[in-house]
């Protein structure tokens, strides 16, 4: 099985939302993947950005400059 690690999940909206939000993470080189929306957070497209937690900032970031509206961000075991 594998280990669970501490990660920054963000949530969006729409799966468009979610697929734009890839293409300017892969632009800007924000270090992340697409990922199934985790049980724990409930939310609307069921896609999730997740990535490194010290990487906060640069996600944040790149959500206002893409003029993406996150739908839920925080922290969990993934």
């Amino acid at each position: 099985m594998r280990q669970k690690t501490d990660r920054l999940i963000v949530a969006f909206f729409t799966t468009h939302d979610a697929m734009a939000f890839e293409e300017a993470c892969l632009s800007r080189g924000v270090p992340g993947r697409l990922i199934p929306l985790p049980r724990e957070i409930s939310a609307g497209c069921g896609l999730a950005w997740s990535a490194p937690p010290e990487e906060e900032e640069a996600v944040r970031r790149t959500l206002t400059d893409a003029g993406i509206t996150e739908q839920a961000m925080r922290r969990c075991m993934v």
